[in-house]
């Protein structure tokens, strides 16, 4: 175990898909918050271990058992335990959106008063995922794979407000129609806005940028600059 985490960042991040720094971290806050307990048989270290490895590599229990010399039940039982505290982070992590003004836009000159009533921003993002062959025709990415396309809303202080993620194949709107209709869905506050782009259509509460106009930062470049007031408001809108 030891080995694993002292053979540097590219060793670490090719076996379990973070840095030794920011394993120790997710140790510390798990400890931190009391989600999980070090035992006479297994370690917080050992048991965040097993848990990052088998999600990063897919493996079996029974694989597990092997590499880390422990009983298969052993190897259930304590991912279990991880994956139910890192789940109770949630409330640590997630912060849901008040109807007060973000201090970054009323301490700006550049943003108040024109984004006073502005809440965050939200976009969608494709993640690659490990899918059960029977339902594997639901997942397609359009780049090959298969993926599940995510749902973020994160405030202006860069805390993430909402999370949802979906099937590969699901449009942007199709996923942010399923959880607002939701009774525990995203929510948008009466009179609040959160920016988006044109996947989501056109709905109360999101301000999207100009539709068929430049928008991804790749359009532009030092030769091709905004050319008129949309495109500047679609470049400044991505730069969100």
């Amino acid at each position: 175990m030891d080995n694993l985490l002292c053979r540097g960042d590219i060793h670490c991040v090719d076996q379990i898909r973070m840095r030794p720094l920011s394993f120790y971290a997710l140790c510390n806050v798990l400890t931190r918050y009391n989600l999980v307990r070090s035992t006479k048989n297994m370690s917080i270290k050992e048991q965040e271990l097993r848990f990052v490895h088998c999600i990063r590599h897919n493996v079996r229990f029974r694989v597990l058992a092997r590499r880390f010399h422990r009983l298969f039940e052993t190897c259930h039982q304590y991912f279990k335990v991880v994956l139910k505290s890192v789940l109770k982070l949630y409330k640590y992590i997630i912060r849901a959106p008040n109807d007060s003004t973000p201090p970054k836009i009323i301490n700006s000159r550049r943003f108040f008063p024109y984004f006073e009533d502005y809440v965050g921003a939200m976009n969608g993002t494709h993640v690659r995922a490990f899918i059960p062959l029977e339902i594997e025709g639901r997942f397609p990415s359009r780049k090959g794979g298969t993926t599940q396309n995510v749902l973020a809303a994160i405030t202006f202080d860069l805390k993430f407000s909402y999370l949802l993620a979906g099937e590969g194949s699901a449009r942007h709107y199709g996923i942010l129609n399923n959880t607002q209709s939701r009774s525990q869905g995203f929510k948008i506050l009466e009179g609040k806005f959160y920016l988006g782009d044109t996947g989501y259509g056109i709905r109360a509460g999101i301000f999207l940028s100009y539709h068929d106009v430049r928008y991804h930062l790749n359009e532009f470049g030092d030769e091709c600059l905004p050319e008129n007031e949309k495109e500047l408001f679609n470049h400044r809108s991505f730069l969100r």
